[in-house]
């Protein structure tokens, strides 16, 4: 299934997505080697996991994806929904509110590193005016 099909077969809005650049690892759920990606878009209930080196995933394939939020290491259960050439959407399995915390970290790591970004190009504009 790709992206086109599962929207399609999914009317309902999907959760609005925070654009990030995030280098993971993960590991499909049968194998021994971990593979590094990096999350490209995020939401609590998935995400766009972008692959430099093309792989194979089937729909309901389940990953385990391993992340740095702050200098933690931090691990989520997600299944893959659909998947193409540059990558594969994902959803997260959340077992616990545990892990619906780590991404809830996750994503309220990249929205502060834009918002200190933005600070940080404020002061400079107002300097320079």
């Amino acid at each position: 299934m790709n992206k086109d099909q599962f929207l399609e077969q999914h009317d309902d809005q999907p959760a609005k997505r925070l654009k990030l650049t995030v280098p993971v690892k993960f590991k499909k759920n049968y194998a021994r080697n971990l593979d590094e990606g990096v999350l490209k878009n995020i939401s609590l209930t998935g995400a766009f996991l972008d692959l430099p080196q093309p792989g194979e995933f089937h729909q309901d394939e389940k990953l385990t994806i391993t992340f740095n939020v702050s200098g933690r290491q931090r691990e989520v259960s997600a299944n893959v929904i659909w998947s193409d050439h540059s990558g594969c959407g994902i959803r997260f399995n959340p077992f616990n509110n545990r892990d619906v915390q780590i991404i809830d970290d996750l994503m309220f790591y990249v929205e502060s590193q834009k918002d200190t970004r933005r600070d940080v190009l404020d002061s400079i504009f107002k300097v320079v005016a």
